[in-house]
């Protein structure tokens, strides 16, 4: 991978990730971005508990930290098409990216202190995009997986 497509991809994780103001609330911070695989990270904190009885993570957290590292990852998929549009052709195609679905199936409560989000892209089209997702703790144990449909075009 060349140099600027390496500042391009990181670039572009570190915007989706720190530029919108939720996911800076909920801690999610970006750490790896490219052409196979894209990763988030987050802590546990005492606000993104769901259940306080067990104090594990909240449902909603799991899917949104899901939904961000999907969303990163078609985003590379737009790069990816795209790999000599300017800056502007390039914007305009992020500004329309969105959510389409995502379905989220629970394995395991989300115990433990640090968690990962990854996401690897299935299926980039001109118009929509389809990623896998996948949450472990810090301890390596699988809490969620997702599918997500994104619109690309």
């Amino acid at each position: 991978m060349g140099f600027l497509k390496r500042t391009a991809l990181e670039m572009l994780g570190e915007a989706l990730v720190n530029k919108i103001p939720f996911n800076r609330h909920i801690g999610l911070e970006y750490e790896s971005v490219g052409d196979e695989e894209c990763v988030i990270k987050f802590d546990m904190k005492p606000e993104l508990v769901g259940n306080y009885f067990h104090g594990i993570l909240h449902g909603g957290v799991i899917s949104s930290a899901l939904d961000m590292v999907g969303g990163t990852m078609a985003a590379v998929g737009i790069l990816n098409d795209n790999p000599a549009t300017h800056l502007p052709q390039l914007k305009t195609k992020l500004a329309k990216l969105s959510t389409i679905d995502i379905r989220v199936d629970y394995l395991r409560p989300g115990r433990g202190e640090q968690f990962f989000a990854k996401a690897q892209l299935l299926r980039a089209g001109r118009k929509v995009a389809v990623v896998r997702m996948e949450l472990e703790n810090n301890e390596g144990s699988l809490i969620a997986v997702a599918t997500g449909t994104y619109m690309v075009g």
